[in-house]
């Protein structure tokens, strides 16, 4: 007795009993037509068959009426109110879909936004400083290139670049201390 088991309700059958209380809505007759002819053919039967009453009609020249028949309607099938407990339920579960999707996307776009961020500030170069004395550095080039053959006339565009480098590495001195 203690066992518990779940039951998985497919929407494919949630459609089919759904098409088929739209089938039993239309097929469904009403009885009270049928009672209705029964009672005015009774009724007709009893004026017919009742002299006094013939003659009281004729006699007073009005129409005699049927009595007046109120029909009660059936009570609901069982199965339309499962029906409809089911398409209630179908719906509250489509409303809950459609709030989860919502909140997925949301979550989406924050996660793809902290993604980008994340891989912006881990492959972002870092602040490079300019080479320094890299004019002077490139002027020696140009020169040694300019004078293969007498290397020693580019003494002065070498001094330059090896002042500049005793400046640089004086600041760098000065700013570790």
């Amino acid at each position: 007795m203690g066992e518990s088991f779940t039951i998985q309700i497919h929407s494919n059958l949630v459609k089919q009993l759904a098409d088929e209380g739209e089938k039993l809505k239309k097929k469904t007759r009403k009885p009270k037509t049928k009672i209705q002819r029964e009672n005015k053919t009774t009724h007709q039967k009893l004026i017919s068959s009742d002299p006094d009453v013939v003659r009281g009609s004729a006699a007073t020249g009005w129409p005699v009426q049927p009595p007046l028949f109120i029909p009660v309607p059936p009570p609901p099938h069982p199965a339309i109110a499962e029906l409809d407990a089911i398409r209630s339920v179908l719906k509250e579960s489509e409303e809950v879909v459609e709030k989860l999707q919502k909140h997925e996307e949301k979550m989406l776009q924050e996660v793809t936004k902290k993604a980008k961020d994340l891989h912006d500030k881990e492959f972002k170069l870092p602040n490079q400083k300019p080479i320094p004395c890299l004019d002077e550095r490139d002027a020696c080039f140009k020169c040694y290139k300019e004078h293969e053959k007498d290397p020693l006339s580019c003494a002065n565009v070498v001094q330059n670049f090896a002042e500049c480098a005793r400046r640089v590495k004086q600041q760098v001195n000065l700013a570790d201390k």
